[in-house]
């Protein structure tokens, strides 16, 4: 027979508090074995500790009651992904938080440091054919539409031989939450001339300067920091901006982590 225990001792032995043990009985994540009807006292089975010992060692990575019971009733085999998946989402949150805390310090110190924060190259861009979908819309909604913009035009380059280069946004007017653009999505393809019956056009030469982000840089409004940055720089080194900026994202947008090198923030200069 399996020996039950006190709530002291269970408490010592689990490494959690008598007020914790509390408070997860009220949540329904570790209830006691026998609550004596006549005192109230509580007493819990021995083979409760592993699993109170487990949520100890989950409380202490900051994860919410919520997570913590869907992993302790999870089967054992299917834990260590539950924990892994938290984790992972605990980075990329993290990630952004630095790169807004960055971003914050910029502007509340007039500036200073911006260029610091970024490596700004130059390059050679060629003319290319480009499928083309224009929108105004504001920036709440812009993720979403760059993800189903580029999706459509994927889709249509498949029969112009698929695509020849990066998909990149093209931002035509100022997009935030109070303004609409436009904006419009590019994706090119391996064509000498604009395709008919479809909305393509040429995408001129030019040389531009950008800087490489990381996908957890790629967040609004810390994501202005690095506009900023090239804009700056251009002006710096003696250049002016030829065209509207753009975000080319040359990799996969999914399987990236969020330090992982996603999307390039460039301005056309002369």
């Amino acid at each position: 027979m399996t020996r039950l225990l006190g709530i002291g001792e269970f408490a010592r032995r689990s490494r959690l508090s008598v007020k914790a043990l509390r408070l997860y009985e009220r949540q329904g994540l570790l209830r006691p074995a026998v609550v004596d009807t006549g005192n109230g006292y509580r007493r819990y089975r021995e083979d409760q500790l592993g699993p109170a010992r487990l949520v100890a060692l989950l409380r202490r990575l900051d994860m919410p009651l919520a997570v913590v019971a869907r992993i302790v009733a999870a089967p054992e085999d299917d834990r260590a992904g539950l924990v892994a998946e938290y984790w992972a989402e605990v980075e990329h949150r993290m990630a952004v938080q630095r790169g807004l805390a960055a971003h914050l310090r910029v502007v509340l110190s007039g500036g200073k440091g911006l260029l610091e924060m970024y490596e700004v190259k130059q390059r050679e861009v060629p003319e290319q054919v480009v499928l083309t979908e224009q929108r105004h819309l504001k920036q709440p909604a812009l993720s979403a539409w760059i993800e189903d913009s580029t999706d459509r035009l994927l889709k249509i380059a498949e029969d112009y031989g698929g695509i020849s280069g990066a998909p990149f946004v093209i931002f035509h007017g100022e997009l935030n939450e109070d303004s609409d653009g436009p904006v419009e999505s590019c994706v090119p393809i391996g064509v000498a001339e604009p395709p008919s019956g479809v909305a393509a056009r040429v995408e001129p030469a030019h040389r531009e300067a950008y800087v490489r982000l990381a996908k957890a840089q790629v967040v609004f409004p810390q994501i202005l920091s690095a506009y900023d940055a090239v804009a700056e720089w251009i002006k710096e080194n003696g250049s002016t901006i030829a065209d509207s900026p753009r975000e080319v994202y040359f990799a996969d947008w999914d399987g990236a982590g969020p330090e992982d090198e996603v999307c390039d923030i460039a301005f056309p200069m002369r």
